[in-house]
């Protein structure tokens, strides 16, 4: 029997494909036209019925997502009464946001809010960024992932791998995220669809899994080693196989654009697997 103690998570896309980005990987940038749900702002009480049902799953952490660059004052706003929202429901959630680039202040603006933690992503190293990304750069990524530190707020960084980048890109991207020392890190594998420019994920699955141990490996401290976006595609059947890995921690239901494994599928095969699924998150 596995002791092992696993987290779970849910992400609700509150706003979703309005990015006017051109990141090679993302279907939410209105560039590619990719065949998604576009929608400006979700309503806040769907969002809040959105955490009661995370809740029920057993998730421990809400994550709540925009499409865009990063917060405008509108955004911002959004995201800071929907926080209140779900927070007021004492739920037991521990609150995310990720909502792109963000200042010192727009960040303690979230804090304030009820907002537990902020997840930026790396997404992929800062050599390879501008053959993937044009319309902003690494370093802001970088900065904005800073700032959640000087907000006092834990910070939750990752990146995706299976873009088409180097083993070098993939050490150094993790090298980058390690120096962040991020409280959780989010492993993502690339989703083709065929609006993208990207047409394949460029690793396969021993890679993949070798990959999820050097993450673990270069970020001892971390809390949380997260498989989230294509974790289904990418590991299929053996997708439970990361936890011998290093991965702690999963996405639950559907992701941002894409469908995931229905909730109660992944806690029967957790809890058969002889994982103990968290029903809290100290941090």
């Amino acid at each position: 029997m596995n002791n092992k103690t696993i987290y779970l998570c849910a992400i609700s896309n509150i706003e979703s494909g309005t990015c006017n980005e051109d990141c090679k990987f993302c279907a939410q940038s209105v560039k590619y036209k990719a065949d998604i749900e576009r929608y400006k702002r979700k309503d806040i009480d769907t969002i809040v019925e959105d955490a009661k049902k995370a809740s029920a799953n057993q998730a421990v952490g809400f994550c709540l997502v925009t499409a865009g660059k990063g917060l405008t004052d509108k955004r911002l706003e959004f995201v800071a009464r929907t926080a209140h929202a779900v927070k007021k429901q004492n739920l037991g959630l521990k609150i995310i946001a990720c909502n792109g680039t963000a200042s010192l202040e727009q960040l303690k603006e979230l804090k304030k809010a009820g907002v537990d933690n902020y997840n930026h992503n790396l997404e992929t190293s800062r050599e390879f960024y501008p053959q993937i990304v044009t319309t902003h750069t690494w370093d802001e990524r970088y900065e904005t992932c800073e700032n959640v530190h000087r907000a006092d707020l834990k910070l939750i960084s990752g990146g995706i791998f299976g873009l088409g980048e180097s083993d070098e890109n993939r050490i150094s991207m993790i090298k980058s995220i390690a120096s962040l020392k991020p409280m959780n890190v989010p492993i993502n594998f690339f989703h083709p669809n065929k609006a993208l420019p990207l047409v394949e994920n460029s690793i396969d699955k021993k890679k993949a899994f070798e990959l999820i141990k050097l993450v673990k490996k270069m970020n001892p401290d971390s809390h949380k080693i997260m498989v989230a976006g294509g974790r289904e595609l990418m590991f299929g059947e053996d997708q439970y196989r990361i936890f011998e890995y290093g991965a702690n921690a999963v996405v639950i239901g559907d992701y941002l654009t894409t469908k995931g494994n229905a909730a109660h599928k992944d806690i029967e095969m957790l809890e058969k697997n002889g994982y103990k699924i968290a029903t809290v998150c100290s941090q």
